[in-house]
């Protein structure tokens, strides 16, 4: 599979495939064009088929089946990433920096440090939670939404999963709830022992260089502007 070819995405497999084989998944169509799940999927599991939409409940299964990197790393949008490319994604993003040194080097708010840490702390948790430990809630802290961005494009926090409210019968309704946690709790010794093993710009060059692959004729201005 590739961006290339006139695919459709039938079923959770096939997405999962697509993971495999290119890397990068947005969620959502962006500035280059066929670049997005919601471009390649069949129109009925896009949009609500009755009870369920498709797209959007295969979510959770698919991250925890593959292990894979999911949050809003583009453009405040979501994104697939691959087990095999997140470690050089995210040593770019992070450039280099582990958050601690980020902050003690004056480039991160104090609040995205206390959300952070809170987090990590606590991780796997779930958004409602997280926001009941640290207060964000009418009348309290404010800025939850604006941090919590940050991080995941940072790629110091994704999403490891997906938990549905359920009934007294036990059935799962309304939209999944995301459940936060860190690269290194989630990925393990496979993101730590690669995380930053070459420079922050060497690891740009790759995912530049894969991304020219993946996605042949787009122009590396529009590539470089995607990538941030």
């Amino acid at each position: 599979m590739n961006y290339n070819d006139d695919f459709v995405i039938r079923s959770m497999e096939d997405l999962m495939q697509l993971i495999r084989e290119v890397g990068f998944v947005p969620f959502f169509e962006n500035e280059i064009p066929g670049f997005s799940i919601e471009e390649h999927i069949d129109p009925k599991l896009w949009y609500d088929s009755g009870d369920t939409w498709e797209a959007w409940d295969w979510k959770g299964p698919v991250i925890r089946k593959l292990k894979c990197a999911y949050g809003k790393f583009l453009k405040g949008k979501a994104m697939y990433v691959s087990a095999k490319w997140f470690p050089d994604f995210a040593n770019y993003r992070r450039d280099g920096y582990d958050f601690d040194a980020r902050y003690e080097d004056g480039l991160a708010a104090r609040e995205d440090l206390e959300l952070y840490e809170l987090l990590d702390d606590n991780a796997p948790i779930l958004s409602k939670s997280l926001k009941a430990l640290g207060d964000y809630r009418k009348g309290g802290r404010r800025g939850f939404d604006g941090s919590v961005t940050r991080l995941q494009k940072q790629c110091y926090v994704l999403i490891s999963d997906f938990r549905y409210a359920t009934d007294r019968n036990g059935n799962e309704y309304g939209w999944g709830i995301a459940e936060y946690t860190t690269p290194e709790k989630f990925l393990g010794k496979k993101f730590t022992d690669k995380v930053y093993r070459c420079s922050p710009e060497e690891s740009y060059e790759k995912v530049l260089k894969h991304f020219r692959k993946i996605l042949p004729g787009v122009e590396d201005r529009l590539l470089r502007k995607l990538l941030g």
